[in-house]
């Protein structure tokens, strides 16, 4: 009888501990795109690497026509052996200097593009985990990763961080 008792409380108690549990959810690629701080950034990004790929592709438009040249020229017999060897050599140190200003770009493009979303990711993130602390919820997950493989239904709290978040 007493095992039976404990038993029956301990179940309650358990019980009672999971039902006052809450939970949301959150599509966090849908609320980001719904900021205007995000618009901005993309538009500055935007701003930032048009001028950089443009000048990248300027680089390979003259290399294109340099080889365009100097194909002609071989075909039409009007270089010697030295002169092919030292405009194949300028061709290639060319295609480096190509390859190396790509692989700078990009770089310059992640820590550009780290530089203007890391600060509104972290304002979202924060202004999630205060929403969860003073309304109470015990998790909230994130739909935009599928990070939910089945649920219960549970609140969307999409709008509510909208207007927290001045949106």
């Amino acid at each position: 009888m007493k095992k039976t008792l404990v038993i029956l409380i301990f179940g309650f108690l358990t019980l009672s501990s999971v039902s006052a549990q809450k939970f949301g959810y959150v599509n966090s690629q849908e609320l980001l795109a719904s900021m205007p701080d995000v618009k901005n950034a993309d538009n500055q990004l935007k701003s930032f690497q048009d001028p950089l790929i443009k000048k990248g592709q300027d680089m390979v438009d003259a290399l294109e026509a340099e080889y365009g040249k100097y194909m002609e020229d071989v075909n039409n017999g009007l270089l010697s052996n030295v002169q092919r060897q030292q405009k194949e050599q300028d061709i290639q140190s060319k295609q480096v200097n190509i390859q190396n200003y790509q692989a700078e770009v990009q770089e310059k493009i992640l820590k550009k593009r780290e530089e203007l979303y890391q600060p509104i990711l972290d304002k979202v993130n924060n202004t999630i985990k205060k929403y969860g602390e003073d309304n109470g919820y015990t998790m909230i997950f994130d739909t935009s990763v599928g990070g939910i493989l089945h649920g219960t239904e549970s609140d969307n709290l999409l709008a509510a961080l909208k207007t927290k978040l001045g949106i």
